[in-house]
């Protein structure tokens, strides 16, 4: 079965009804012409009855929950002969009450436990119990509507520890999910069989990457943080602080490097307010943990960052963890990373990095995607075909004015249109100023050469947003720490090496022949044996090899806009508490 969020997401539930007194009254049962039309079972008789009326009405509640996999329940159900998933109808079983613990645990995962009913199902086990103890019977409704919540709660929580509470495409048209099939039927049934253990069910739900275990863990700690400390002032930001300063935030700046673990607290301080080695080793940690240069001075971006509220790191955290959950299960044997958020690329085979570089990415007027996809091919001495949008905005102004020789400085042909045998036209008798965005019929294309903006080879995947790796002519920007600059594409530090990877496996083409494609000037398709996958991501904080939690700037505004999806989620419930603030953008670099 396919799992989506438009199936098995409910954005709120209904406030819980108060039922208590209602469920303590006898006559709460099934008549016996109940129990002839829709089985010898009373329990089973009650699951059935709720299940047609909420096919007939198109909507289902329990205890005033509104249930989210009433297109799914039906069929579970008729499938077992209305018997129920999670008691005999005498007892509650061993694995709900696992399923209830794992549930209490949801915060663990950044999850919200009240989005599963747990409250509701705690009330009806409360009644439950309560019965039981003064030597009544329980109602079969009770069994029945106990059952179906837990069911839905399964589904749901399945849902959002695999695949996410909220799906990225509504929020963003340049983010696509590869969705892959996730049987929730399937563990749900496994989850509910006599001696199963949920809990490793559950788990088995859960995103396979130890960067995922590493951001709970750190998510854990954080909320430690939190609990155990009093919160420690801003460090003032009104004088830039450099190894060998004496300054009264000082002792402040040793405090907030505590708090974010990147100074011991047994660090022996002779001077407490002389920025001494130990705190220049403390603010490069930090500096290197959060993208910034690593100078070693708190200047205004290291002020910035080191004042971010232990609890809006908690909520980057918790952001981040869901997209995790976004990713595909498996990302390939040998597979191409690409960390947006981090300006970095890593090529991975069997679980190992085998080329870490430095990316360029798209300005926040051109983001660059988010998507899978697979390099089917690269290019060697590529053609650049101007893409119009590219051309109209960044060309055309040139243009227009009259600096027609741009376009032959840079070796830029102009194409009467954009079929392949387009004929190639003169600039010069064009009237560039009758042009603009939706009347610009040319194909601008730039010659291969060592000015060509996609340099001298280019990693193609196919993808609806038309863009692809390529190496640059201007690598100085790979020196910048923030390196925003590109129009979408990604620009790749070490385009020979990346090469090699992806054609590693390509008998037909070692890196000696490679080299000499390149020389040769030609321009030329290479195919690898085998398409290698390719993850571009947006990834603003994560655990590192060493496990050290790292955070980057959200430079797109995708972690706020994330953030106004969960408050929106979280208002539209009574029983949730109310909306986080949205963490506030970070300033340019230093």
């Amino acid at each position: 079965m396919e799992k989506k969020w438009a199936d098995l997401f409910c954005a709120g539930s209904q406030a819980v009804i108060f039922f208590i007194l209602l469920l303590a009254s006898p006559a709460y049962s099934f008549s016996e012409d109940d129990k002839t039309l829709f089985g010898a079972d009373p329990v089973q008789a009650a699951i059935q009855s709720r299940l047609l009326y909420g096919a007939a009405s198109g909507a289902l509640s329990c205890q005033g929950e509104a249930m989210c996999s009433v297109q799914l329940m039906p069929s579970i159900y008729e499938k077992r002969q209305y018997q129920p998933l999670w008691s005999d109808g005498v007892q509650v079983s061993a694995q709900a009450m696992s399923f209830v613990r794992a549930m209490e645990q949801a915060p663990e995962e950044g999850l919200v436990p009240a989005d599963y009913y747990l409250s509701t199902i705690d009330k009806l086990l409360f009644v439950i119990q309560g019965r039981q103890a003064a030597g009544h019977s329980v109602p079969s409704m009770v069994w029945a509507e106990l059952d179906l919540i837990l069911t839905d709660a399964f589904l749901l929580y399945g849902s959002h520890l695999s695949a996410g509470r909220v799906n990225p495409e509504t929020l963003h048209n340049d983010w696509k999910v590869n969705l892959q099939s996730v049987d929730l039927v399937a563990a749900l049934e496994r989850a509910t069989a006599p001696d199963s253990d949920v809990d490793a069910e559950i788990d088995a739900l859960r995103p396979p990457y130890p960067e995922y275990r590493g951001l709970k863990k750190e998510l854990a700690r954080l909320r430690n943080v939190v609990h155990s400390q009093e919160e420690v002032p801003r460090v003032p930001d009104g004088t830039t602080l450099r190894p060998g300063d004496r300054n009264s935030a000082i002792p402040i700046l040793r405090q907030r490097l505590i708090v974010s673990g990147d100074l011991s607290p047994d660090t022996s301080v002779a001077q407490a307010d002389l920025f001494d080695g130990e705190l220049v080793k403390a603010v490069k940690a930090f500096q290197q943990r959060n993208g910034l240069a690593t100078d070693g001075a708190v200047g205004k971006n290291t002020f910035y960052m080191l004042n971010i509220p232990v609890q809006d790191r908690i909520r980057q955290v918790i952001i981040n963890l869901e997209r995790w959950r976004w990713l595909p299960r498996d990302l390939g044997r040998r597979h191409v990373v690409v960390n947006t958020a981090d300006f970095n690329l890593k090529a991975v085979a069997n679980n190992t990095v085998m080329l870490d570089m430095r990316v360029v990415v798209g300005r926040p007027a051109r983001r660059s995607p988010v998507f899978s996809a697979e390099i089917s091919y690269l290019v060697v001495n590529p053609y650049w075909n101007i893409p119009n949008t590219i051309a109209v905005a960044d060309i055309l102004p040139r243009l227009k004015k009259g600096d027609v020789s741009y376009l032959n400085s840079r070796k830029i042909r102009v194409f009467q249109t954009w079929s392949k045998d387009a004929v190639e036209i003169n600039p010069s008798t064009i009237d560039w100023r009758a042009y603009g965005p939706g009347r610009f019929p040319f194909r601008l294309r730039q010659d291969p050469g060592p000015t060509n903006s996609l340099g001298r080879i280019k990693f193609m995947f196919p993808n609806p947003f038309a863009v692809y790796l390529h190496d640059t002519p201007n690598h100085a920007l790979f020196d910048r720490t923030q390196r925003d600059f590109s129009s979408g594409c990604i620009r790749v530090e070490f385009p020979s090496k990346l090469a090699e990877f992806v054609l590693a496996e390509t008998p037909d083409w070692p890196p000696e022949k490679l080299a000499q494609a390149i020389k040769s000037q030609k321009t030329q398709t290479i195919r690898p044996r085998l398409p290698v996958p390719v993850h571009l991501l947006y990834i603003t904080a994560w655990t590192d090899d060493a496990g050290v939690l790292q955070f980057r700037k959200d430079i797109y505004d995708r972690d706020i806009a994330l953030q106004r999806a969960f408050n929106q989620r979280r208002s539209q419930s009574a029983s949730h508490p109310s909306a986080f603030p949205v963490t506030t953008e970070i300033e340019n670099q230093e």
